[in-house]
This record gives structure tokens, C-alpha cells and sequence, in this order.
């Protein structure tokens, strides 16, 4: 199958949070890239087309749109650079 993303992924297991409209729910990023990224999720039904994804480890947020769902695994291309939620202020 012919790769047709600009920026290869990356291979890791992060923890992480799906945030919308107040609610959260657990993740795992399993890959991610500058321009997207794959992550597990127990139901997608839950998942809606615009959320948050926060990463665990650094608190870092990205502005993400569904793309793709297969099973529990969603394809999302992020909007906008990630943030740092500890520098938000400056």
C-alpha cells in the first residue's frame, strides 16, 4: 500500500485524554506525527469529530479531527500545533 502521509509516524505507547465539552475519557497514542496521529480508545462511539488530546506524560494538547475509525483505533489529523499546557500564559 502506497504511504500517502507527508511526515512518517512515529511508534510509541502514550498515555493520553480525549477532552470535549467537559468530559474526558482515557486513550493510548500509539503513533503520531507533526500532522496527526492513532489512538486506541475503549468505545469511538464516545469520540466526537473535534476534540482535545492531552498527552499524560507532558501535558502537551493538540486540536484534533477524526479522520478514520477501525475498531477502537482513531485516526486523527491535528488542527494546530500542540500547546503546552504549563506555558499558556506567556
Amino acid at each position: 500500500m502506497e504511504e500517502k502521509r507527508k511526515h512518517p509516524r512515529t511508534e510509541i505507547e502514550e498515555a493520553a485524554y480525549v477532552s470535549s465539552g467537559g468530559s474526558v475519557m482515557s486513550c493510548v497514542v500509539r503513533n503520531i506525527s507533526p500532522e496527526g496521529a492513532a489512538i486506541d480508545v475503549d468505545n469511538p462511539a464516545f469520540v466526537p469529530p473535534r476534540f482535545r488530546l492531552v498527552i499524560a506524560k507532558d501535558s502537551s494538547v493538540y486540536e484534533c479531527k477524526t479522520i478514520w475509525i477501525q475498531q477502537n483505533r482513531i485516526g486523527v489529523a491535528f488542527a494546530a500545533m500542540p500547546q503546552d499546557r504549563r506555558h499558556q500564559d506567556k
